[in-house]
């Protein structure tokens, strides 16, 4: 019997867990399938007291492409959306810090993994762009760990426009952390500090620096999550998603 290759693959070594996503056929879509994975990874790590820290990174030249659009026809429009509220709570809850290491492209859905995130470095390949737009969607789910870091005016434009800018911009505006010519220098200085902290004073000084992030998950999860399954099941929205995955323009942008 076969087994089946993971979508994330997990590795553990000198007291950090790495999760990396590894789904090129949809260039690390969040499916339900890698959300799950990504989901166990991270309790695996919470459970260990060996581990210090997680590093989430990606293959490929792809971080994440946001929301799996094949998935986002089923029964239940909130299904897409409450996994990935759950997801990005979980990255929250877990009590080691979490790096995200990026790059490479990351769109729509996949900057709320950034955003959930405790610290993000940003290499010269990557781009961001928050395309929900112009699918006829809004970044919804995803604004609950995101608005709380970005600069309001850089939120406005971005979610707006649905424009790509680089990883020196998304340092500027709070997205990330670092933008980073040497990748695995910054993720070194950045662990060898981590390592330096106790279990019981990361998991708490996490909680105290995520504070304002968690009472946005309390107060407005479910109103996004709600709001984004209205847009997914619009007649404009699945125009937009039919055009994207056909590769032509949708119909507002002919």
């Amino acid at each position: 019997m076969t087994r089946e290759v993971p979508f994330v693959r997990v590795s553990t070594a000198d007291a950090v867990t790495t999760l990396e996503l590894d789904s090129p056929h949809n260039r690390n879509a969040l499916s339900t399938r890698l959300m799950a994975e990504l989901t166990a990874g991270l309790a695996a790590a919470a459970a260990d007291p060996a581990v210090r820290a997680v590093v989430l990174g990606h293959t490929g030249k792809v971080f994440c492409a946001g929301a799996d659009l094949s998935e986002a026809t089923g029964s239940d429009p909130t299904v897409g959306p409450r996994g990935l509220v759950d997801l990005q709570r979980a990255l929250l809850d877990c009590p080691k810090p979490v790096i995200a290491v990026i790059d490479g492209h990351v769109r729509a859905g996949g900057l709320g993994l950034v955003g959930a995130a405790d610290l993000a470095i940003a290499g010269p390949a990557s781009t961001f762009a928050f395309t929900e737009v112009r699918l006829g969607l809004a970044p919804a789910v995803i604004s609950l760990p995101l608005r709380p870091k970005l600069q309001p005016r850089a939120a406005s434009r971005y979610y707006l426009t649905g424009e790509t800018f680089d990883a020196a911009e998304a340092a500027r505006i709070g997205l990330v952390t670092e933008a980073a010519e040497d990748v695995p220098g910054a993720l070194k200085t950045l662990l060898d500090a981590l390592r330096l902290g106790s279990p019981q004073g990361l998991a708490e000084s996490k909680r105290l620096a995520n504070a304002e992030v968690v009472r946005s998950f309390e107060r407005d999860a479910d109103e996004l999550v709600a709001l984004s399954a209205r847009l997914f099941g619009s007649a404009e929205a699945q125009q937009g998603m039919r055009a994207f995955l056909e590769r032509r323009p949708a119909p507002w942008a002919e």
